[in-house]
Parts: structure tokens; sequence; C-alpha cells
């Protein structure tokens, strides 16, 4: 299959090695109704899944317990797009990696869900203190870790272990953040309404990003379904935008951010794709 030149053909010198290969796997496939990719985003019960056809024909969505589970699912998606850090820093700058300083200029009111990402062992710590005494160590200036970013550490030590363990399910795995993802599908503008409001769900925040998904082809019964169990509505919402970031990074049009991208000592990228 031959895939369409969208951004690749004018940001040659910028393209990473990783958007390549998946790239160039990607050709390989019959065809596009025959590929499939994935969009995950992290959930209480783990990780919820939209897995979509390339032509977007099909989308399934389903919760599975490890991150694993996806790349070992029967649909064996091409592209994987998940909402959480990929490459650490061994030290952590001003605002966390350049990834995450790249991306919060472009999202206005919505930049502050743009955790700064602390080293590598900060995250590896499993007790709140610990990490953040090293995290003061390892970062200049010195910052703590914040507690939103701690609840994640298992899920970024999840992935990050199985990454390093397969070099080519790292060539197919990208990280996706849902505000920028909806920053590009809002046609380069930050959005308006937040999802949630003091924790709550946010009618209006969620109904606009339904329209974005729907406005991209995603099937508008899997937009407006209910989630599974185990999972929430904005948790459903943001898988399906990884989803339709990986849509982009199998045609060639995403780019990354920043561009082109770091990578941390064991070659894994550190970039925000959309």
């Amino acid at each position: 299959m031959a895939l369409p030149r969208g951004m690749w053909s004018c940001h040659d010198d910028a393209m990473s090695a990783q958007a390549n290969s998946a790239q160039e796997s990607s050709a390989q496939e019959s065809s596009t109704h025959e590929t499939w990719l994935a969009g995950i985003d992290g959930c209480p019960s783990g990780w919820i899944v939209a897995l979509a056809r390339a032509d977007l024909g099909e989308v399934r969505v389903r919760l599975v317990p490890r991150f694993i589970d996806v790349a070992a699912a029967p649909e064996a998606p091409a592209v994987i797009a998940i909402d959480i850090p990929i490459g650490l820093p061994e030290r952590a700058g001003y605002g966390g990696r350049a990834a995450e300083n790249a991306v919060r200029p472009l999202l206005g009111a919505r930049q502050s869900s743009v955790f700064s990402v602390p080293s590598r062992a900060a995250i590896a710590a499993h007790d709140y203190r610990d990490a953040c005494g090293i995290a003061l160590a390892t970062s200049e200036p010195p910052r703590k870790v914040s507690k939103q970013l701690f609840m994640l550490a298992p899920k970024i030590r999840e992935v990050d272990a199985a990454l390093r363990a397969d070099a080519a399910l790292s060539q197919r795995v990208f990280e996706v953040h849902p505000e920028l993802a909806f920053w590009r599908l809002n046609g380069e503008q930050a959005l308006s309404e937040p999802k949630k409001v003091k924790g709550r769900p946010y009618e209006p925040g969620l109904a606009l990003r339904r329209q974005l998904l729907i406005k991209a082809d995603l099937p508008a019964a899997v937009v407006e379904a209910a989630p599974p169990k185990g999972a929430g509505l904005d948790d459903l919402i943001d898988a399906l935008a990884c989803a339709a970031i990986a849509r982009r990074v199998h045609a060639g049009e995403a780019r990354p951010f920043p561009d082109p991208p770091e990578r941390d000592v064991f070659g894994l990228t550190m970039a925000i794709w959309a």
C-alpha cells in the first residue's frame, strides 16, 4: 500500500527513524481496510483502547489490563498512539522535557493538563516523598514531582519497560496528548472548554470534543456511546483522540513536538505527536 505524502514531503530532514519505520511497516499492508491502528488512554481498570481500521470503517473499543495486551491484540495495530510520556530524561529541565515545553504554548487554558516529566530515577521511585527528593536532585531548576504525574508513574514504568524490551514495538508506539490532538483536530486552535470542572465531567467540553471526533470521521455511534465499565466518558474520548492521531501518523501527516525529536539514553523518542 502506497502511503500518501503529506507533512513528510516537506520536512524530510525532521523525520525521525521511528516515523520512517512505522510508515514503511504500514506500506507493507495489502490495503488500508486491512490495517488496524490503536489509540490508548489510561483508566482506573487499566487501559481503554480504541482499535480502528485505517479507513475508520470500523472502530472497536475495549479495556485491557496491560499495555502489552494492545500490541498482542488480534488486530495487530500498525501504529499505537498512547497518552503517556515515552522517553525519560536523566535530568529534567525547566518545565520538564522539551516535548512538554513545545506543546504548552499551543494549548491556551488547557496547557495545565501537560504535566512536567521528571527524571527517569524519580519515575522509578515507588514512594512519593522519595520521588520528590530524587526529582529535586535531578532537575534544574530543582523541582518536585507533581502528585498528578506521580499517580501516572506505574503506567509510565509499564510502557517504558515494554518499549525498552522490544525495539520493534517501540518503532510503532507514539506518545500523544489528547489536548494537543484536539488542538490539531480543531484547526490548530486550543479548545475553549475543559473536559472536567472540579474533577467532574463537563458536558459542554465533552460535547465539543465529540463534535471534533465525528468531524474527523470517527463513527458517531462509537463517539457518543457510553464507555466500557471501568472507564470514564473522558477516557473514551481521549482514546478516540489518540486513535485520530494514530491515523495521522499512519498517513504520514503527523509531526513531532519538538521537531526533530529528542531521544533518551535508551534511544526512545521523546516527542508528542499530532
